[in-house]
């Protein structure tokens, strides 16, 4: 944490409203992937409909998941608030503890910021748009548009009503400790040790001056996790099968009246014989790769609306008709970015499904049907990506064209080896969401994976970029080798 150049003593103050910020942003962050399972968890596994059963109501059911939510979050800031401890004791620049400085922060700013995660996760969880890929996604860009909001805050604003995650509160205390006007101050929380090397002075922080005013505000973020559960519970459908729209309705056959008679009859107490069973030829069938391959990316795009092909087919479009090439390598990661939810699901649909044991009974399920996944990903990236491909054609820049052909390998490799070994699209959604964000859409180049960014073609990025696929690759083959034995 640095206030420009500065960084403040190591005091309790300091450590105290250092972890409160980690908590209430990178942890509010990974923290809400961690608890956003609790109904889907009971849904998948039936548990829901035996609980629906139960006079048990609506809102008592979602209450019981947002404390439980809550008290997995809050267990990790306890600790949080004992590294805090050791992290004090370990620089020693301060060695005496003020518990009372550590722990107020965490108190009144992490756990609030928190409570408020806590019961989004639930509201989520109950509306059917935002309960599976889409509402991951969404939340990493809410969750970046509420923290920009008191970032963008003035003085004025201290205690702004918007201020979830307590930013503004610590930075104006920081702000005036350093004696650091207020149009020429930055301030900063990053991950890593390369920010020790421009820290040039320090200052004392003797921790955040708390008033009533300000208490309350903290508190009534407390009171807005509380209104985001009663939402969550007049939005939830207590399991009702008929509103499920992701299970399909199963069909009741009527048997014939032989058969049904059949079924009434006593069990004859002969013994019954096994029928014998001709055993099936020996013999090495044709395999077509091209008609697996298809059908593939026929699963992939299954039930895909006309929109979204609309809005594939324009940023192609734009990726081929804009003449700036930065502006062209923004829209190659809107185009790149369209598909995720169709690539976050390879990998995992076999068990999703409830096919695997299909699937990995046939002959050589590694070396046919896995590669033909993998393809059907990358055919979708070289058919999404092709504006930006056929521009790089047209100018002749073939350095730029092998980086664009190394993202899209790249991608559906990473969807696929986070698919098998997670078993889940959601590791594949946060993660791909993460580097997008922080790499293509912010032209960082040591991110930038699909080579979009002007230069990146240069240098030696898209060279670790083809060896992470290669080794990625080798990781889905072990993972689904695992599948496939167990």
């Amino acid at each position: 944490m640095r206030v420009g150049d500065s960084r403040g003593v190591f005091n309790s103050a300091w450590i105290g409203g250092l972890m409160a910020l980690v908590c209430s942003t990178f942890l509010s962050l990974a923290g809400f992937y961690v608890v956003k399972n609790t109904i889907e968890r009971d849904r998948s596994t039936r548990d829901g409909e035996i609980l629906a059963s139960t006079p048990m109501s609506k809102m008592l059911y979602v209450m019981g998941k947002a404390i439980s939510n809550f008290v997995v979050l809050a267990a990790m800031v306890v600790i949080l608030a004992i590294s805090g401890i050791i992290m004090q004791f370990w620089h020693a620049e301060v060695p005496h503890v003020e518990l009372g400085k550590l722990l107020a922060p965490m108190l009144l700013i992490a756990l609030p910021a928190l409570a408020v995660v806590a019961a989004i996760a639930v509201l989520f969880e109950t509306i059917p748009l935002l309960r599976g890929g889409f509402g991951n996604i969404l939340y990493f860009f809410v969750w970046s548009a509420g923290l920009a909001i008191p970032i963008a805050t003035t003085e004025a604003n201290r205690n702004s009503s918007f201020d979830w995650a307590g930013l503004s509160v610590i930075w104006s205390g920081l702000r005036s400790a350093a004696n650091m006007p207020v149009d020429h101050s930055s301030f900063s929380l990053s991950l890593g040790s390369r920010s020790q090397e421009v820290v040039r002075s320090t200052f004392q922080w003797n921790g955040i001056q708390w008033t009533v005013s300000l208490v309350l505000a903290r508190l009534a973020w407390i009171a807005v996790a509380l209104a985001f559960t009663f939402l969550a519970a007049l939005l939830f459908d207590r399991f009702d099968p008929s509103k499920d729209r992701s299970r399909p309705a199963v069909a009741t056959l009527a048997l014939p009246a032989e058969a049904e008679a059949a079924e009434n009859l006593p069990l004859a107490r002969t013994g019954v014989q096994a029928p014998a069973l001709t055993p099936l030829a020996n013999r090495q069938s044709h395999f077509r790769f091209g008609a697996i391959l298809v059908a593939e990316l026929r699963l992939m795009l299954k039930g895909q609306k006309w929109w979204w092909y609309a809005v594939a087919a324009g940023l192609m479009v734009a990726c081929a008709a804009v003449p700036s090439a930065p502006a062209r390598g923004i829209l190659l990661a809107c185009a790149w970015f369209w598909p995720i939810l169709i690539w976050s699901k390879m990998g995992v649909r076999e068990v999703r499904d409830e096919t695997s044991q299909l699937i990995f009974s046939a002959p050589y399920p590694i070396a046919r049907q896995l590669p033909a996944v993998w393809s059907a990903g990358v055919a979708l990236a070289l058919i999404t990506g092709g504006g930006f491909a056929s521009r790089l054609a047209l100018a002749g820049d073939g350095r730029g064209l092998l980086a664009w052909l190394i993202g899209a390998l790249f991608i559906p490799t990473l969807a696929l080896a986070l698919g098998v070994w997670s078993g889940s699209s959601k590791l594949f959604e946060i993660v791909y969401t993460l580097l997008c964000y922080v790499g293509p859409l912010h032209a960082t180049r040591q991110l930038d994976f699909m080579g979009s960014a002007p230069g990146t073609a240069a240098t030696r990025i898209p060279a670790f970029y083809l060896a992470s696929a290669v080794a990625l690759a080798a990781l889905a083959v072990l993972g689904r080798k695992r599948q496939v034995q167990t």
